[in-house]
This record gives structure tokens, C-alpha cells and sequence, in this order.
């Protein structure tokens, strides 16, 4: 059970409050049985008409464990809490640790709506590890050995009676209700992410839907989960309220075998009568530590299944030369630290980067040729190749243009370059080392990416553009908007720089969303550029535009063009044409053209469409 052990390590980090919470959880049960214990020991005394100064001090007990309950309840619950909320603090920062390097590879299989599931509700699951599972055990086991040894004193067999009770409620119901409940808990939260993700599809396809006429059929499907997800969790309250009765009965039952040994004991001379209310009523409060147990078994089915989909997401694969997770965890944890010392001191920390950690370099400004060299690639093991001994040079400052049908492998050379995965055979180098002995925050801030399909948040214009480069100042952003040809059409907006342009830019045009990606690459002024069909679906006039302007922010930088428009790559130092993951022709335009192979077919074929 991989997720108890990493929920159990989280936890125990605050090992100190956990302890002290556990204790106040003990005491608060204590001074319910001490509070019922000694009202009824004062009633037995009372009745029999004593001095009132021998009542003084079962007076003040009385007194004092009901005041002390409550103090113990509220600061045991002030702690408890505390721990959850310390806890799922650090499962969300390790999950976002944990799959941040994964993106966008290791995601891109997994649908957004689920991804939020899981980071959201599976996340709040594992507040009731500590509540409902961790905490509830110990503190009835330490009831049971405290209680039973005050039982003790007056007769070994009432602390029998009430261990053999203790055991049927908290262990035999239990494991009853697990039997009866067995799986439910897993199909909770199966069918809340599912319910998530039917939402989440309402909503963004809602246009979809309704220009199909398929609003009604989602609604029912919407339903059938909703339904379905009702009925299991009826069924939990069903078996809450059976656990509670059955408990209460085993509770009852118990008070009444310890008052009917405790009354063969009085007639016997062996027990004062005026002790034995005080030993059933505390009997039966003590139960209250044992009421909690019986949905422990459902709780941690939910925790463990929530925690598998966290864990699903958060195990690091082995590298291809058989590293293994730790040594991948620690690389891992050495990118994030030369991250955050960069932030807070970003020039001398680079040089203290190369220095202390000689695998991991910063590229050079300088140095930035660009060369794979028999490179092969898939996705998964079980797949064919996407990209098959592939080989090629990209001099720095140079422009390449890489063309070829849709699924030949364009594409997952960016994906390489960017180092959202990693070659399984041959080498891609920077300059004079590989890709992987750079820092991989450092890679990244020297490429700038347009793609056919930027996104853009929802957000102001500013904040958009913003994102390239934080500390740029209104000038700059004006500047960079209109090389892009944008700052009028911005400035003719109510609110300027600071219009919203909604959910993914919907309130932009095709056209306006490219200038506005454009816009932030010039921003980002990376020395290497990547267009990746930044043209694509776009009509003829606002295609037209936009190249221009993806030409002009060619200048001065090493490009990779991705396209299917053979339109101005005469202008490009090198053409790569793939088939089925492989380079079948190289050369500049004129040469491809002259050469009267497959790329000249394509760009006939391409001239008579257009």
C-alpha cells in the first residue's frame, strides 16, 4: 500500500501537533466519561443524604470535567485541523512539484476536467485520512486501556466486558460494514471526477450540443451519473446509520453487563452500591470513542482510491539509461532548486549553477547551433515510431522550415527540442553538449513558441502579454504590439491594454488571438524561435497578415518553421521534408524545386488549391 506509506510520511512531518492532538482527543473523551461518571456518583451520594461537604469535591468534579470537555474539544479540534490543512497543504505543492515536469507529455493523455478532479477533490479526500482514519484508533485504544484499568480496581471482569464490547464495535462492526460496503467508496469518487468531467464537457461544448441538438442526450447521461452517484452515497448514509444503531446497541449492551456484574458484586459486599451508576454511565460515554471506527473502513477505501490517482500521476519513469527514481527525484529536486535560487538572485545563481552543478549548464548565447543526430522517437513502448533516425543541423541564427503531411513527426521534433519528452535513441544537441545537461528552465527561456493554437488565459490584454516577460515596463509592452500590428486595434478597446478578452481570447478574432502570441514571443526576445503552424486555420487575408508579421520576427533568430504553406519558404535556408518520421529531401526551395521530387509535387499541388 504505496499511498497509506506516503500519507503516513506527510503526516507524520508534524509528528509534534499530531501527538499533542491525539493526547487532547483522549482527554476530551476522558472528561465525558469523568462528567457522566461523576454526575451519577453524585446523584448515588445525594440520595443518601450526606453532609453536604462530603459532596464538595465530586461537586467540583463535576464542574471541572464539564468545563474541561469542552476547552479539551475545542483545542483538540484546533490542532486536528490544523494538521489536515498542513497536510493537504503539502500534498498540493508535491502533486504541482511532482507533475509540473510532466506537462505537457505525461498529461496530454489525461483530460483537463479529470486533471482538476484529481487536484481538487482527491486532494480535500485526504483531509479525513488524519480526522476519520489515523486519529480515531489510537484514541479509542488508549480509552480502552485507560477506562479498563480504572475498571480494574473494582473487578478484572468489567474491564473484560468492556474490552470484548470495545472489540465487536470497533473491529467486528467495522469489518461488517466494510463486507456490506465493499467498493462503494471507490465508486464515489470514480463517478464524482466522472460527473466533473460531464460538466465541464456541458459547458465548454455547449455550442456543440446545441447546434446538434444534443443538449437532451447529455442531460440524460448527465443524469444517469447523478443518479447513480445519489444512490451510493445513500447507501454510505444507510450503512452510517446501521454502524451508528449497531454501536449503540453493543454500547448499551455493555453498560447493562457491567451494571448487572456490578450489582452481583454489591450483594456480594464487593462493590458499594453508590459506585455502580458511576460505572455504567461511565461505560457507556466511553463508547464515544468507539462510534467513529465503524466508517473508518469506508473513509480509507475513498483516501487510499483518491490517493492512487494522485500517485498515478506522480511516479517519476525510469530514463532510458536505467536510472533509477531516485537518482530521477534527485535530479528532479536539483532543477527545482537552481529554479527558485535563480528567481531570487538570477545573475550570480547561474554562475553558481554551472559551477555546483556541472551536469546541468546554462546555454550560451553565443553557441547556439541546434543538430539531431540519428535521432528516433515514439511515445509509448507499444507504439511505432513517430520519428526514425532523423538527422539534421540548424546553424545558430539560421532559418529551417520543416513540411510534410499531418502525423509525419513535424510536430514531435518541437515537443523534443522543448524537452517535453526525450529521445529514446540517438542525441539532440545545443551547441556543444545535448539537450538533457542543460538546465531545463534555462533551455526553455531561450526558445519562443508560437502555435497554431496559443493559449490565451482569461484574462486583460496586459496580464496575456505579461507573461513572456513580468518585469516589462507599458513601453515595451506598447512597442512589442505594434511590431505585431495590434496596438491600435488594442487602444481602440474602452479599456485599453486592460481589456478582458475572455475564456481562451474568445472575444478576439483568429487573427487578433496570433498577433496577441506574436506579440508575446517579441516580448520574450529568445534568441530561438519555434512557429508551429502558427498560420494554420486562419483565412486567406488574416493567413496573409500574419505570416508577414512571422516573417519579420524571424530576423536575427535561429528559426524552425512547422508548415503546410509552401507560401514565402524560398525565403528559408533549409527545407526538411518528412514521410512517416523520416527526411526524405533536404535543400533550399529552388533546389527542392529543381530536384522535381515529392516536394515539388506538394507545392503544385499546393499552388493549384490556393
Amino acid at each position: 500500500m504505496k499511498s497509506i506509506g506516503w500519507l503516513t510520511r506527510l503526516m507524520l512531518a508534524y509528528w509534534p501537533r499530531i501527538l499533542l492532538a491525539l493526547f487532547l482527543s483522549v482527554l476530551t473523551i476522558t472528561s465525558h466519561i469523568g462528567l457522566m461518571a461523576a454526575s451519577a456518583y453524585l446523584l448515588a451520594r445525594a440520595a443518601l443524604h450526606p453532609p453536604i461537604l462530603d459532596l464538595m469535591v465530586t461537586i467540583v468534579g463535576v464542574r471541572f470535567f464539564g468545563l474541561s470537555r469542552a476547552v479539551f474539544r475545542y483545542l483538540e479540534r484546533y490542532l486536528s485541523h490544523d494538521v489536515t490543512f498542513r497536510v493537504l497543504s503539502q500534498i498540493r505543492v508535491k502533486f504541482y512539484e511532482q507533475i509540473e515536469p510532466l506537462a505537457p507529455a505525461r498529461l496530454g493523455g489525461l483530460r483537463s476536467e479529470d486533471l482538476l478532479s484529481r487536484i481538487v477533490a482527491d486532494v480535500e479526500t485526504q483531509q479525513n485520512f488524519y480526522l476519520r482514519v489515523f486519529a480515531p484508533p489510537i484514541a479509542a485504544f488508549f480509552v480502552l486501556i485507560g477506562y479498563g484499568i480504572f475498571l480494574a480496581n473494582y473487578d478484572i471482569r468489567l474491564s473484560y466486558i468492556l474490552a470484548a464490547c470495545f472489540v465487536i464495535a470497533g473491529v467486528i462492526v467495522p469489518w461488517l460494514v466494510k463486507r456490506l460496503g465493499q467498493g462503494i467508496g471507490a465508486q464515489i469518487i470514480f463517478l464524482k471526477a466522472h460527473l466533473n468531467t460531464q460538466v465541464a464537457d456541458g459547458l465548454l461544448g455547449m455550442t456543440e450540443l446545441l447546434s446538434y441538438h444534443q443538449v437532451g442526450d447529455h442531460l440524460i447521461k448527465f443524469r444517469e451519473t447523478n443518479d447513480e452517484l445519489i444512490e451510493c452515497e445513500r447507501k454510505i448514509t444507510k450503512l452510517a446509520a446501521f454502524s451508528a444503531a449497531l454501536t449503540g446497541l453493543i454500547a448499551n449492551l455493555g453498560m447493562w453487563l457491567i451494571l448487572v456484574l456490578g450489582i452481583l458484586l454489591v450483594e456480594k459486599g464487593r462493590l458499594n452500591g453508590v459506585n455502580l451508576g458511576m460505572l455504567a454511565l461511565g461505560t457507556l460515554s466511553s463508547f464515544e470513542a468507539v462510534f467513529p471506527l465503524a466508517l473508518v473502513p469506508h473513509h480509507l477505501e475513498q483516501n487510499l482510491v483518491s490517493a492512487d490517482r494522485l500517485l498515478d500521476l506522480m511516479k517519476p519513469e525510469e530514463t532510458k539509461d536505467g536510472r533509477d527514481r531516485k537518482k530521477h527525484d534527485y535530479n528532479r529536486e536539483n532543477d527545482k532548486i537552481r529554479h527558485e535560487d535563480s528567481r531570487e538572485h538570477e545573475d550570480s545563481s547561474k554562475n553558481e549553477d554551472s559551477r555546483e552543478n556541472p551536469g546541468k549548464l546554462i546555454p550560451r548565447a553565443d553557441n547556439l547551433k541546434l543538430s539531431f543526430q540519428e535521432v528516433s522517437f515514439r511515445y509509448e513502448k507499444t507504439e511505432p515510431w513517430v520519428l526514425k533516425d532523423v538527422s539534421f543541423t540548424i546553424p545558430q541564427g539560421s532559418k529551417v522550415a520543416i513540411v510534410g503531411s499531418s502525423g509525419v513527426g513535424k510536430t514531435s521534433i518541437i515537443n523534443l527540442i522543448l524537452r517535453f519528452w526525450d529521445c529514446e535513441k540517438g542525441e539532440i544537441s545545443l551547441g556543444d553538449h545535448s539537450l538533457p545537461e542543460y538546465d531545463i528552465e534555462e533551455l526553455r527561456r531561450i526558445i519562443g513558441v508560437v502555435t497554431q493554437k496559443t493559449y490565451l488565459f482569461n484574462a486583460t490584454i496586459k496580464e496575456n502579454l505579461l507573461l513572456a516577460k513580468p518585469s516589462a515596463t507599458n513601453q515595451e509592452l506598447m512597442d512589442t504590439a505594434r511590431q505585431a500590428k495590434l496596438h491600435e486595434f488594442i487602444t481602440s478597446l474602452p479599456n485599453g491594454y486592460d481589456s478582458y478578452i475572455g475564456e481562451g481570447g474568445f472575444k478576439l478574432s483568429g487573427g487578433q488571438r496570433q498577433r496577441l502570441a506574436i506579440a508575446r514571443v517579441l516580448l520574450k526576445n529568445a534568441p530561438i524561435l519555434i512557429l508551429d503552424e502558427a498560420a494554420a486555420g486562419l483565412d486567406s487575408i488574416t493567413e496573409s497578415e500574419v505570416l508577414n508579421e512571422v516573417y519579420r520576427l524571424m530576423e536575427g533568430r535561429t528559426t524552425i518553421l512547422i508548415t503546410h504553406n509552401f507560401s514565402g519558404l524560398e525565403i528559408m535556408d533549409e527545407i526538411l521534408l518528412l514521410k512517416e518520421g523520416r527526411i526524405i529531401e533536404r535543400g533550399t526551395h529552388a533546389e527542392l524545386l529543381q530536384h522535381e521530387g515529392a516536394y515539388w509535387e506538394l507545392w503544385k499541388r499546393d499552388r493549384f488549391i490556393n
